[in-house]
């Protein structure tokens, strides 16, 4: 069965990809992705979003730790935020695949309101209740994972199948600076108003995304009944995935490599004490962490310009040699004004390798699968990363951070030689 799909623009849209002015507009890139006018208008309306979920996402913490002085209720609030991606993306997959997206993604937007606007209701009382404060931010991120899938297999589908590379890079461009950003704005925010009002302004910005999936039009998309039911419809994106050459070595690669590769950037708190001597509460933490992430962000647009339209299966393997030797740079670099920029190419390369799989799967997938196959990549992408942390956690009481770093890296480097998408099928 063949994973593929296409997609004829209108007229208008078509001028409107193609030209600007009497500017022809290169097919593939970002830009010419951004001149639909409905991918626009969704992109940004969820790019908005973002910035309010990451604003509330990087203050959770801190709030956590000081309502409770306990690290164990710290990691349980990390774990409602996180922990809905690997075990409810399947069903939010399916759910993407059998329903009408847009409706769904309202629905879950709105779901997400109601629960932000009662996390800030309880935050802004003299004593919050803990357990209450834990289940409302759970079911954020029980929203979260039915939503993502169907976001990822919507985007798409509002370009043509020639500007989908663009499409797919500034997915992981918003992804990116989104988590720049609200970081940014929340934490001053936090400073002189308070917890409660930076929660409330995450709810308002729910706001943005619904009005944008309501405004925005969508191509004619029949909705297809499954033959399967029960546990078996529930899998289903496994077995689809199991028999797909190319979908299976990008969910693998992304799998292996968010398990071994990416513990680094949730330990990068003990990394940034332990070799660069930056306290994690310092402002020159947050710059660190702040440059990694606009190189991620910075990578993730190269991908999606100048090389729009290099091989996606190249670039992939490349990257992740790139990566390979960064990781082991940043690993053995102990002065603290050569950590920025490496970990500014370190995030450059990461999203170069992220963005050209992502691209590659995108490409391939038929419409009617594309739901529960990216809910295999969320999980594989935002789900498994928590628990490669946990593990290098462990570790590090064993072997030094560094040792664990190296490990990630020589893990990319095996990785580079796996992830031959062009003998598994991939044509960008």
């Amino acid at each position: 069965m063949p994973f593929r799909r296409d997609h004829d623009p209108s007229a208008e849209e078509a001028t409107d990809a193609l030209v600007d002015g009497d500017q022809a507009l290169v097919t593939g890139t970002a830009v010419a992705a951004l001149r639909h006018r409905d991918f626009r208008v969704v992109w940004t309306g969820t790019f908005a979003s973002n910035i309010g979920t990451w604003m509330q996402n990087v203050l959770l913490g801190a709030f956590a730790l000081q309502l409770t002085h306990d690290a164990s209720y710290v990691g349980l609030v990390y774990f409602a935020q996180l922990g809905p991606l690997l075990f409810l993306a399947p069903l939010g997959g399916m759910l993407a695949d059998i329903l009408d997206r847009r409706k769904l993604l309202i629905w879950m937007q709105l779901e997400q309101v109601v629960f932000s606007v009662l996390l800030a209701v309880l935050a802004a009382a003299d004593h919050p209740n803990k357990w209450a404060i834990f289940f409302c931010v759970l079911a954020i991120g029980i929203g979260n994972a039915l939503s993502g899938p169907a976001i990822s297999a919507l985007l798409p589908t509002l370009v043509p199948r020639e500007d989908l590379p663009g499409a797919v890079s500034l997915q992981s461009v918003q992804m990116n600076l989104s988590r720049v950003i609200g970081p940014a704005i929340g934490a001053p925010l936090y400073a002189m108003f308070g917890v409660a009002t930076v929660f409330g302004i995450n709810a308002a910005t729910y706001g943005f995304a619904i009005v944008s999936l309501v405004i925005a039009r969508y191509p004619a998309r029949p909705v297809r009944a499954m033959s399967d039911t029960g546990l078996t419809r529930f899998l289903s994106g496994f077995k689809l995935a199991a028999a797909d050459p190319l979908i299976r070595r990008v969910l693998v690669t992304m799998t292996t490599f968010s398990f071994f590769s990416l513990t680094f950037v949730g330990l990068m708190p003990e990394i940034a004490e332990a070799n660069f001597d930056i306290g994690p509460k310092s402002a020159v933490y947050g710059f660190l962490y702040a440059t990694f992430g606009l190189g991620a962000a910075m990578g993730a647009v190269t991908v999606g310009t100048y090389l729009a339209h290099h091989s996606k299966a190249k670039i992939a393997r490349r990257s992740l040699v790139a990566f390979a030797i960064l990781l082991t740079t940043f690993a053995l670099v102990r002065d603290a004004s050569l950590a920025f920029p490496v970990a500014f190419v370190l995030g450059f390369v990461y999203f170069m390798t992220i963005t050209s799989l992502s691209i590659a799967l995108q490409s391939h997938l038929d419409d009617a699968i594309r739901g529960r196959i990216m809910a295999l990549w969320i999980m594989a992408f935002g789900g498994v990363v928590p628990l490669g942390v946990l593990a290098g956690g462990v570790l590090v009481g064993f072997i030094s951070i560094t040792s664990v770093m190296l490990i990630g890296a020589v893990v990319a480097l095996l990785l580079a030689w796996y992830c031959d998408l062009e003998s598994a099928g991939s044509d960008v």
